[in-house]
């Protein structure tokens, strides 16, 4: 419990966590944006 402990009380750690999930949330909106537009295009 120690090691979970430590993650979730340095703020590096949590500063990278939120950097991570902004990264993953751009290149989720990118395929879903880039798979919108060839499936338009398509029609």
């Amino acid at each position: 419990m120690n090691f979970v402990d430590m993650l979730l009380n340095d703020p590096i750690v949590i500063i990278s966590f939120i950097g991570l999930a902004t990264v993953l949330g751009i290149c989720s909106f990118y395929v879903y944006y880039f798979l919108k537009q060839i499936n338009e295009d398509v029609k």
